[in-house]
């Protein structure tokens, strides 16, 4: 288990370039780490890295409850569905991470959460999929 800071990610160059299309609009989830990203090309991205479209499997480390998110992009966002938005807290602190880091991000009110990513399922660049 790994605890990753800001700076530590990989996004591959498709996930960059619309990231950073959403940070000069004014997003600040995102902006605030694109700077920093090693940026690699989609057919080289580990299948353990979570990027656009994956499915994140995680386990919370205070309760060990485990559960199941896709990362997408704001418009695709349906919370109750598991789809949560890169520009959330929670989808910000997943994107560019790999299976065995750990994720923090604040709750409302200030609180630290953490999670442990357990699985990457269903990523667009492992299926062969690289435009997506």
């Amino acid at each position: 288990m790994q605890s990753v800071n800001d700076g530590e990610r990989t996004l591959t160059d498709l996930d960059y370039a619309r990231l950073l299309k959403l940070a000069q609009r004014g997003h600040a989830p995102c902006a605030a780490w694109l700077a920093d990203a090693e940026v690699i090309r989609p057919q080289a991205a580990p299948a353990d890295l979570v990027t656009m479209g994956s499915r994140v499997e995680l386990v919370d480390l205070r309760t060990r409850q485990r559960q199941m998110l896709t990362l997408c992009y704001p418009g695709e966002a349906a919370p109750a569905e598991g789809c949560i938005s890169v520009l959330s807290p929670v989808g910000s602190s997943l994107l560019g991470l790999r299976v065995g880091d750990v994720a923090t991000w604040h709750v409302p009110g200030g609180a630290q959460h953490a999670v442990e990513i357990t699985g990457v399922h269903d990523q667009p660049e492992a299926a062969g999929d690289f435009t997506r």
